[in-house]
């Protein structure tokens, strides 16, 4: 799929089907998350890749809007670690979450390319995953990512309020 498409074309989807994928697929969604860019080649995140079905239950309680987590064949979960070289710093304020979100849009597009439907969550109690995903001290589990083939009804995002117009999102020169 061209990139620009694939880009346009994507959409948040919390219907999923629990049909596990070929290995190599999660291969290539797990390394497209590794190969992200990051500040000064940091290299802030780690993933948990998830297919226990208790597991993602349990992971799901620990956001607010995660209901589909158990649904899906895959969750990873994106974590930062702290940042190298940097004492007394959990993780970098400016670019971990930044970098992370590079990764999550890496795999979330390249399942799309190979007709997965995917959708981030937050996991909003960070002690709570913490303790479920068994981090080290200074590591934070800030996000997660369902992925799944669509199944059925296809429950979007597109049904909601429209993307505001390009002349309003972008300002030229100053705001």
């Amino acid at each position: 799929m061209e990139t620009y498409r694939a880009i346009v074309s994507k959409r948040d989807t919390r219907t999923l089907s629990p049909d596990p994928f070929p290995e190599e697929t999660v291969h290539k969604i797990l390394q497209a998350g590794r190969m992200a860019g990051s500040a000064k080649n940091a290299q802030p995140v780690r993933l948990i890749a998830v297919t226990d079905a208790e597991m993602k239950a349990k992971i799901a309680a620990c956001g607010n809007f995660t209901p589909h987590l158990p649904g899906a064949a895959l969750v990873v979960v994106i974590v930062l670690v702290p940042e190298f070289g940097v004492v007394g710093t959990p993780f970098t304020l400016f670019r971990g979450p930044f970098d992370a979100g590079r990764c999550a849009q890496n795999m979330m597009l390249t399942a799309h390319d190979m007709g997965i439907a995917s959708c981030p969550a937050t996991l909003h109690n960070e002690e709570a995953a913490r303790d479920v995903l068994g981090l080290p001290e200074g590591h934070y589990a800030i996000n997660t990512i369902a992925f799944g083939y669509p199944s059925g009804i296809h429950d979007t995002n597109s049904g909601g309020a429209p993307r505001v117009g390009l002349e309003d999102y972008v300002h030229w020169q100053r705001w």
